[in-house]
């Protein structure tokens, strides 16, 4: 039975085109009365006697109307750009604009979506934001504001308009930083204290975060623990004992002293020196030196180390070939944590420190407590807080993976 819309080309690709026009001369008749524009090639494949063979088929061209979409659902038309033409492609509905147009039906508009995604966003960083805005930025401004203001007669701030109406702001506190070399020296031993406890924690916190990176799973939990064990007393307590480490009639004096006296060198004075700031330093930041170092060491691939050690690296080769130069953005990250707040900190100072040990975390406090100079106190807290600033800065600085060219 011949076809009424096509016409065959050749049987299984071996039959002349003429036979196959005098084989079916209705689908030839019905292929020349359709329209010139209408019809458009569509090559088809069938099973005629278990052979595979060719069809070439003429559609009539087929304008396409997009259906309703149901209420439930609310629908937008979307308009797409219209596909290239090919010689044997099916037929496609076209639309004026070469264009083609259909119906998508979406739970949402995209314009809800993105409101969405932006609602979802602000979520997330909203709160920490606020916090920061709170109590870190508005504070820093009254803070800024407060150091180009005149002490008042009874301690505090002094009025900011005079009795003649005038500003009454000034800069002398900035020059008096400036010009004064006590409170220069201050911050330098300061940053002196602070350099030290990083370093001292570096060295001790690497050894056994690589010990517990290294370690069975099974006793990791267990020795984080015990990293993370101090946090569970209260810090004065914990400072307080070391009074009592380095006291005086203390095991550990004695035994520094009967050594020294061994040696031919007088006794020496643990307790209320830098030596025992600095102890007392690394003793409190010590952690934060440890769970970067282990988060970073942990994910390192043995693999690594083991292909270094079959090529015929040596341990210490391993190492500073392989493990440090991986564990740096963990040694950014605790030189971070370790040295912003031992800038500052004025309670192990005051405890264990004596009267040349002051920081200016000290001098900030007597400035605000005891001398009532809130101006100049703010001056100090301004210098405090650029520099911690900038020591977080060249921390992301440093840490920020170099890109190859």
């Amino acid at each position: 039975m011949c076809p009424a819309w096509a016409w065959s080309r050749a049987l299984c690709r071996q039959t002349p085109r003429s036979a196959a026009r005098a084989r079916w001369p209705c689908a030839l008749k019905k292929s020349t009365s359709a329209p010139r524009s209408a019809p458009t090639p569509r090559k088809t494949t069938s099973r005629v006697s278990s052979r595979s063979c060719c069809t070439w088929a003429t559609l009539p061209s087929i304008s396409y109307r997009p259906r309703a979409a149901p209420l439930s659902r609310p629908c937008w038309p979307i308009r797409r750009p219209a596909a290239p033409s090919s010689s044997k492609s099916a037929t496609r509905s076209t639309l004026p604009g070469n264009s083609t147009q259909g119906i998508s039906c979406m739970s949402k508009s995209p314009n809800v979506a993105a409101k969405r995604g932006r609602m979802a966003r602000w979520l997330i960083s909203g709160p920490p934001l606020f916090y920061l805005l709170l109590f870190f930025a508005i504070p820093s401004l009254i803070m800024v504001f407060a150091s180009v203001r005149y002490a008042g007669d009874y301690g505090g701030l002094a009025p900011v308009f005079d009795e003649a109406g005038k500003l009454n702001l000034t800069l002398e506190n900035f020059q008096r930083f400036t010009s004064d070399f006590i409170y220069t020296a201050i911050f330098l031993k300061s940053l002196m204290y602070a350099l030290i406890t990083t370093f001292c924690c570096l060295l001790m916190a690497y050894p056994l975060a690589l010990l517990i990176a290294r370690s069975p799973k099974k006793y990791r939990d267990l020795l984080i623990l015990l990293v993370i064990l101090p946090f569970w007393s209260n810090f004065l307590i914990r400072v307080y004992a070391w009074m009592i480490i380095l006291g005086p009639q203390s095991g550990l004096t004695q035994a520094v002293n009967y050594i020294l006296g061994l040696a031919g060198i007088e006794p020496v004075r643990l307790l209320f020196t830098g030596f025992s700031v600095i102890v007392g330093l690394v003793y409190v930041h010590l952690p934060f030196m440890v769970l970067p170092l282990y988060a970073n060491l942990e994910k390192h691939d043995p693999a690594l180390v083991d292909a270094a050690q079959d090529l015929g690296a040596s341990a210490w080769q391993r190492f500073w070939r392989i493990t440090f130069p991986l564990s740096l953005p963990g040694v950014y990250a605790g030189a971070a944590l370790v040295f912003i707040p031992a800038l500052g900190i004025f309670a192990v100072s005051d405890i264990l420190g004596g009267t040349g040990s002051d920081m200016i975390g000290n001098v900030i406090k007597q400035q605000f407590l005891e001398t009532r100079d809130w101006p100049f106190g703010s001056v100090l807290s301004i210098v405090l807080t650029v520099a911690a600033l900038i020591a977080a800065g060249i921390a992301v600085l440093v840490a920020r993976p170099k890109r190859e060219a």
